[in-house]
């Protein structure tokens, strides 16, 4: 590991307002802001740039942004506390370990911006749409919590859109070109680093939002068909 990514990894132990692999904190969360106001989560949020822009546009609820590489969560903590935003908080974990930080319902609402689209069939259970994933965040989200979708992936929307209508989701948005819009929400004019790498690229930018169904999802029940999807190399 770089002398650099090690620097890093230290400082973010002395952050306020990051916590690595934290003990104890389920249902805890508003007495951790101060607080009882909803709580977001940003799923995979690498540097946070979606987490920060949230919390700007709305300083009356609580954002966490949640990631396993501490590299990346380290620049968003530094500039949630250069700003003093107190509503910012980073989580260091695993998504797959959501249940070991939150209890049921503790949890409004869930962004998943630019994940790994995970492009080969046989990889598709990593992608954080996948129906095993819903059912983990059925475990924490509150009822009518909605998850929000950002991606340049054609195949992770495609793929989002089936997943939404086998798991009986409700859909309540679906943007496929979220920049032709006449006008953007400011919500989604928000841009992560990456995004602004996609449209460089002249890549279309896609948005989906739903809500979870009532019934618990049997993820291991649920029937995808993936023969038509585009696993090509490269391929965005």
């Amino acid at each position: 590991m770089g002398q650099k990514k090690l620097q890093r990894f230290a400082e973010i132990e002395t952050f306020p307002n990051v916590l690595i692999y934290p003990q104890g904190m389920p249902g805890k969360w508003a007495e951790h802001f101060g607080n009882s106001h909803p709580l977001t989560l940003e799923l995979a949020c690498g540097k946070g740039d979606y987490t920060l822009g949230l919390a700007r546009l709305f300083p009356e609820r609580n954002f966490m942004g949640v990631d396993v590489k501490g590299n990346r969560i380290w620049r968003g903590a530094k500039t949630a506390l250069a700003e003093k935003l107190a509503n910012v908080a980073f989580l260091r974990t695993q998504i797959d370990k959501l249940t070991d930080y939150f209890i049921p319902g503790e949890v409004k609402e869930i962004w998943i911006t630019f994940p790994d689209p995970f492009l080969r069939k046989s990889r598709a259970r990593h992608r954080l749409t996948h129906p095993r994933f819903l059912a983990l965040y059925q475990q924490v989200l509150a009822t009518g919590g909605t998850i929000n979708l950002k991606t340049d992936s054609p195949q992770l929307y495609k793929f989002t859109q089936m997943v939404i209508a086998a798991t009986g989701c409700t859909l309540l948005e679906d943007i496929p070109d979220v920049y032709a819009q006449e006008k953007t929400d400011p919500l989604l004019r928000i841009q992560t680093f990456y995004e602004g790498m996609h449209l460089a690229d002249g890549r279309t930018i896609r948005f989906l939002k739903f809500v979870l169904p009532a019934q618990p999802i049997d993820w291991k029940a649920v029937k995808l068909d993936l023969e038509d999807e585009d696993t090509a190399a490269g391929e965005h």
